[in-house]
């Protein structure tokens, strides 16, 4: 095994449970992707064994001390994961995280659990060494019809577009679209698309929060992607909602979980647009809804490209202007390097662009099989304001 030696700022935040080692950290040591690292002082102290990377990352923390990061191990991990499920999901819900990478103690690995199959996302290729004992973790434990392997490269990684496809790696491929329960919700997710299957279980929790105050009202939800939130509002008893996003594909299958939830989908509106063209043209027709939905993404790429830094402030500005006296902002962020603060700040300008002002309801975050963790602040990624307007 190769010895990594890091740097005193290195050291000292590993010893706090920091999971990252960066290329300029390391003083001496080269390994190969996917290489197993120990981690040293510049004294000799090993600090732990980890995962070599070659990356924005020189390599990952597996685990502490001088401890082998072998498969009972790894197994023992994966199993506390695994309880933590146990008890904070409930028995009619059966889409969700499984294992939360560097929050639950494995860094850049995800698991998804979609009802039969399995889904092992990765940050970087350097972790295809540890597919073997995932699989045959998840076999032992949990009996997938399928496990497929895909990758979701950080943003920061200049290889990000290099990387394969999703992969089946155990068990059978998913007959198209595989249908999950969230509660009383159901919505169709295919696992072989990898870590964009059509549903962010994330946000089961802030949909949950918001279900008792659907009812009668009318409501824009933006940045509609498969329609979770249209669905819950219109299924709570909305009396209008309407869809935007840019995608038709992603529309097409928002009006499949109306149908898949006994809803008609002809009783409702899913506009194949830009948010801030429709959002503009709103305004100008004096079109305003009771609760608004912004839900973003972190980055998207083409036409109608986001950008959290440059459009927040304009997006929420946009989005007041629309919104009735007394109405609902659900104003959403999913990206970690967006503070609490920054993020409070974004919603703060937009208002004033608006000239409007706002209470806020609630704070909210990711649902709780997405744990945060004290060691890693960029595991608390997501942030949700509810925002009553004057």
């Amino acid at each position: 095994m190769t010895d990594l030696v890091v740097d005193a700022y290195s050291e000292g935040w590993l010893r706090k449970g920091f999971p990252w080692v960066y290329p300029k950290e390391v003083q001496r040591g080269r390994a190969r992707p996917g290489d197993r690292v120990r981690l040293r002082s510049a004294k000799g102290d090993v600090l732990g064994t980890g995962l070599a990377d070659d990356g924005f990352l020189a390599a990952r923390l597996l685990r502490h001390g001088d401890g082998a990061a072998d498969r009972e191990w790894l197994f023992s991990l994966l199993d506390r994961a695994a309880a933590l499920r146990d008890v904070v999901i409930d028995a009619g819900t059966d889409g969700y995280r499984l294992v939360n990478a560097e929050c639950d103690g494995l860094p850049g690995v995800r698991i998804d659990w979609w009802r039969t199959f399995a889904v092992i996302c990765f940050d970087s290729a350097s972790l295809r060494p540890l597919v073997p004992d995932l699989v045959a973790w998840l076999e032992d434990r949990r009996q997938p019809r399928g496990v497929v392997l895909c990758f979701r490269p950080d943003h920061r990684d200049p290889d990000r577009g290099a990387l394969p496809g999703p992969t089946m790696v155990a068990g059978h491929p998913p007959p198209g679209a595989v249908r999950v329960r969230e509660r009383e919700l159901r919505f169709d997710v295919w696992p072989l698309e990898g870590p964009d299957v059509g549903l962010y279980p994330d946000m089961r929790e802030v949909r949950a929060w918001l279900e008792p105050t659907w009812g009668g009202t009318t409501v824009l939800n933006t940045f509609a992607y498969t329609g979770a939130f249209s669905v819950s509002a219109a299924r709570n008893g909305a009396a209008e909602v309407v869809s935007v996003d840019l995608s038709g594909r992603y529309l097409s299958r928002a009006e499949d979980n109306f149908r898949a939830n006994e809803l008609d989908p002809e009783q409702h509106e899913f506009l194949e647009e830009d948010v801030f063209k429709a959002l503009d043209r709103f305004r100008r027709t004096g079109r305003r809804f009771d609760r608004v939905v912004l839900d973003p993404p972190s980055f998207s790429h083409g036409a109608g490209v986001f950008s959290a830094k440059n459009d927040s402030a304009r997006l929420i500005a946009a989005a007041a202007r629309v919104t009735e006296p007394g109405g609902w902002i659900v104003a959403c962020s999913n990206l970690g390097e967006v503070s609490p603060k920054v993020f409070d700040g974004w919603i703060g300008d937009g208002l004033r662009k608006a000239g409007r002002q706002a209470q806020v309801l609630a704070s909210l975050g990711q649902a709780a099989d997405h744990p945060a963790a004290t060691w890693f602040p960029e595991g608390r990624y997501l942030k949700v304001r509810v925002l009553r307007l004057d």
